[in-house]
């Protein structure tokens, strides 16, 4: 447990109506009273707010107008006396309140410090402290749902139980090797180890069934918008955005650089992409620009590929589909407003499977047809994320893939006849992997690294 009072800045640092200075630690209620001319907080009731004026002690100085919430331990997010500052949310106002708090005892909080007592003082596990951060990137409704069941402990339960039934066969084997005169403790320690090593191991397998989606909700879809100059890239962007983020001109290159947006599609984050319009050039600007298109077009997930309906397919259109032959790309036949020129037939042809989709971004048609198809090339339809656990951390996929590993290990040892006690090393490193993701077996440096990526404040 902590033994100093630590504090942050808790709300986005800008204009606002309101901005939250956070204290936590034994002394947070001490260290707010000595500033505070109102109630007194070291006598009110726990969970309760106050208003009130916030005076510097050593000058008498008026700083600000407040309302200080009271929360005593451990009924906390941090299972310590936490108080909160509540005023005014201009730049000066709330660093003038941080300067305070700090200057008569308090310590600034490094990031992910509130988050990281929590975990300390076993508020949360280490997979729900990942959440925290999870929910406050999230970029969709669907996002946010799974980050929520992961900080309600979905997730957690789930690999507890699955270290459970290892710990069982653990158990059984030490009585084996207590005990190995009865032949029939043999058999049924042999028997529950194969049993429940396949078990957990199906369970591990379903849950990274559901990475890449979870990934895709937690990271976003990087999507690619590719096509020749003037086919309407810029327009796509804008539209699916619905501000007018990308320069649109008649003017061939006129996207030099490499654009990027956030968006919502059907529950989908799309980490979209505006690149410039791949073609053979002798602007130096411009084939800066091309190169980084075709460097783009290596890490996205998804390729939107727009042709133009009035336009002939061009040796550079051919040059495209050769470029994404190999990557989910969905075809946008866009400017169909215009008089038909190109052959959809050869279209069709060089497109293979790839998904179709007609669209007049000028009118504004065919953008339902195009969300449905992005939604449904990476989803199939509808994504669950009521029922469902979802796995979206990078940390946590690598280890349920190790874990996975080693239960086939021990599998594959079973199979072969190998004494149990060996077989048990690798379901003790299982039940290990499996710990690292709630943070039951898991280093100090670890744990440091992972909160340092958190926001200040949080």
């Amino acid at each position: 447990m902590e033994t100093d009072t630590i504090s942050a800045i808790s709300t986005p640092m800008g204009e606002g109506a309101i901005a939250i200075v956070r204290l936590s630690g034994p002394e947070a209620v001490e260290i707010a009273s000595g500033i505070f001319k109102g109630k007194d907080l070291n006598e009110v009731d726990s969970h309760t707010i106050h208003y009130g004026k916030l005076v510097d002690p050593r000058t008498d100085e008026l700083v600000e107008e407040v309302m200080v919430s009271v929360m005593r331990a451990p009924k906390t997010f941090t299972r310590e006396d936490i108080v909160e500052i509540n005023c005014h949310g201009g730049m000066v106002s709330v660093n003038r309140v941080l300067e305070l708090v700090l200057g008569n005892g308090a310590r600034m909080a490094e990031p992910g410090e509130f988050t990281k007592r929590a975990f300390m003082n076993g508020r949360i596990d280490l997979s729900q402290a990942e959440a925290v951060m999870d929910l406050i990137r999230a970029k969709t409704d669907r996002a946010m749902n799974v980050a929520m069941k992961q900080i309600d402990g979905r997730l957690s339960k789930m690999i507890q139980d699955l270290r459970q039934d290892l710990l069982q066969s653990l158990a059984s084997v030490e009585v084996n090797i207590d005990y190995p005169e009865y032949d029939d403790v043999e058999e049924m320690t042999n028997e529950l180890m194969l049993t429940n090593t396949k078990k957990v191991h199906a369970e591990i397998e379903r849950l990274l069934q559901t990475a890449q989606q979870g990934k895709i909700l937690r990271e976003g879809l990087g999507t690619a918008i590719v096509g020749r100059p003037n086919v309407g890239k810029s327009s796509l962007m804008n539209t699916l955005v619905h501000e007018n983020k990308a320069i649109v001109t008649d003017v061939p290159g006129t996207t030099r650089d490499v654009i990027e947006e956030y968006v919502n599609v059907r529950g989908v984050p799309l980490r979209l992409i505006d690149t410039a319009g791949i073609r053979e050039t002798e602007d130096l600007v411009e084939k800066i620009g091309v190169e980084r298109s075709r460097q783009v077009l290596k890490e996205a997930d998804l390729i939107l590929l727009v042709m133009n309906y009035g336009d002939e397919i061009t040796e550079e259109d051919e040059k495209l589909f050769e470029i994404v032959r190999d990557l989910d790309t969905i075809i946008i036949l866009n400017k169909t407003d215009l008089q038909k020129k190109i052959n959809t037939e050869r279209l069709r042809e060089i497109a293979g499977d790839a998904p179709i989709v007609s669209t007049s971004l000028i009118k504004e048609e065919g953008i339902d047809e195009l969300e449905d198809s992005i939604k449904d090339i990476f989803f199939e339809g509808e994504l669950d994320t009521g029922d469902m656990t979802y796995v979206s951390n990078v940390r946590h996929i690598q280890l349920l893939n190790q874990a996975k590993s080693a239960l086939e290990d021990a599998m594959n040892s079973m199979e072969m006849g190998m004494p149990i006690d060996l077989v048990q090393i690798d379901v003790t490193r299982t039940w290990e992997i499996l710990g690292e993701i709630v943070g039951d077996t898991v280093g100090d440096s670890l744990i440091d690294q992972l909160f340092s990526q958190f926001c200040l404040g949080k």
